[in-house]
């Protein structure tokens, strides 16, 4: 398929040597790292040149783990955030039909985070922002700052007046969590368990406090076929409606309103990042439908080869599984071209087949 939009897609910021090496003894095999130290610093070389050999049409890139919500100071967040925004609208302003971006904001301040936000959409161009999991803040960097507060409010009044999306990625457990749940099973760091972790505990911490509630036309999106929480929407949604809202009430609590399906429906968009499994992906379509699911990869911690591989090389049984060749078109390309308010780029309209 040509023209398929892509959206998990990462950069480091130059200078970042010795932590690139960091995430890449943490989630690239060994014969593989030289390939990730070569990617994740490029932004419109090779990436566009894999991009045209694999189908790709259109990137939306954004800060690689943790982003500005590894820096626990402030003002060096803030700081650092608005010079990476700077610097990454000047390596794709030349390539604007093939790269787009997405904002990396420092948390620390929601009223500043919106400050930022609307810069970037407004000036840059951006199409909404990316945050790693939670904002590590306090002198240890112990204090994590979730999305879910109501001090957070204002942060999601410029979202929705914006009506872009915000993306929630996860990044390596640190601090207590890291001590206490990880330091003994390392390999459960990344993929295999933590990152899921990290992102359903904030995804469902938007719900069950209310936030889609106060804002009902705010757009989450997550990676990798919904972070887990698709396989367990029965027994979620069984567990809020008949007992913790019961319990919520009698404690003169306010839960979420909805199901979970419906925030699901309404609000939150899942993506195919780093999770090329054409059976998950029917079983999501099936659960909330082929218009809340979009294409990514996960570049370059996985390879365009591979997920474009999938992708277009599994097409029919794809079409089969998502339900035709409208769904296997929407997810590959027009469920982002619409959340993202895209107009034409390369091979914008294409044909799915």
């Amino acid at each position: 398929m040509l023209g398929k939009i892509v959206l998990e897609e990462a950069y480091e910021r130059p200078g970042m040597q010795q932590k690139s090496q960091h995430e890449a003894s943490l989630y690239i095999a060994p014969g593989d790292r030289d390939r990730y130290m070569r990617q994740i610093n490029d932004i419109h070389d090779e990436r566009l040149r894999l991009s045209n050999e694999h189908g790709i049409g259109y990137t939306v890139v954004s800060l690689t783990v943790p982003g500005i919500q590894g820096i626990t100071n402030k003002a060096e967040a803030e700081k650092t955030a608005t010079e990476t925004n700077n610097w990454v609208a000047g390596q794709i302003k030349d390539h604007r039909d093939r790269l787009g971006a997405f904002a990396c904001l420092s948390m620390h301040d929601p009223v500043q985070a919106g400050v930022e936000l609307r810069r970037c959409v407004n000036e840059l161009g951006f199409h909404g922002a990316l945050l790693c999991d939670f904002q590590h803040a306090g002198p240890n960097g112990e204090t994590y700052l979730f999305y879910d507060q109501p001090q957070y409010d204002a942060f999601w009044k410029v979202l929705i007046d914006l009506d872009v999306p915000l993306y929630i990625h996860p990044a390596a457990p640190a601090d207590v969590i890291y001590e206490k749940l990880y330091r003994e099973r390392s390999y459960l760091i990344g993929p295999p368990l933590s990152f899921a972790n990290g992102v359903n505990l904030h995804t469902l911490g938007l719900i069950t406090n209310g936030v889609f509630d106060r804002f009902p036309t705010a757009k989450v999106i997550i990676g990798h076929d919904g972070e887990h929480i698709p396989f367990d929407f029965w027994r979620i949604n069984h567990w809020f409606k008949d007992v913790k809202k019961p319990i919520a009430q009698q404690a003169g609590d306010v839960m979420c309103k909805k199901s979970i399906y419906d925030y699901f429906k309404e609000n939150i968009w899942i993506t195919t990042s780093g999770h090329f499994s054409t059976r998950t992906l029917k079983y999501v379509v099936d659960e909330i439908g082929a218009d809340r699911v979009l294409f990514s990869v996960d570049y370059p911690y996985e390879k365009i080869e591979d997920g474009c591989g999938w992708w277009d090389n599994e097409a029919k049984v794809i079409r089969e599984a998502v339900g035709g060749v409208d769904a296997y078109r929407r997810i590959g390309r027009d469920n982002a071209k619409r959340l993202l308010k895209l107009g034409e780029f390369h091979d914008s309209d294409a044909p799915a087949a």
